[in-house]
């Protein structure tokens, strides 16, 4: 399969695809004789791993742990687990920030009378105001 193949197959973009040869997630596709790159059925495995890691929002070095302990046979589950828990710490960490934000957003638009009058608590918070 070329590059464009893989893309469609895999919905990742041949952009991406590049990219993540570049850093090494994705081994090197060997060249056709015209120069076009050709992926075998096990990149576009490994391709798919790193699509479905990605979207779980794991950042590119745990992708490469993860394939790293996909590819061996002798990797202990615990290895992966610990990933994955660290992982899921970062997400509620992301998830107070969010509240957090949505928390003030919130109390700064029930101050705001959304009228024709110039004052807003919401740009006076911007601006690190009282108001």
């Amino acid at each position: 399969m070329n590059i464009g193949e893989v893309a469609r197959h895999t919905g990742v973009p041949a952009k991406t695809i590049r990219y993540y040869e570049d850093i090494g997630l994705l081994p090197r596709a060997t060249r056709a004789a015209n120069g076009y790159r050709h992926y075998r059925d096990s990149d576009l495995r490994t391709l798919q791993f790193i699509q479905r890691a990605r979207g779980l929002g794991f950042p590119i070095k745990d992708v490469a742990n993860l394939l790293a302990l996909w590819s061996r046979d002798d990797r202990a589950s615990a290895d992966v687990k610990a990933l994955a828990l660290k992982h899921i710490e970062a997400i509620n960490g992301r998830i107070d920030e969010l509240r957090s934000m949505r928390d003030t957003l919130v109390h700064l638009t029930e101050r705001c009378h959304g009228d024709d009058r110039p004052d807003c608590p919401i740009l006076a918070d911007l601006a690190g105001q009282k108001g």
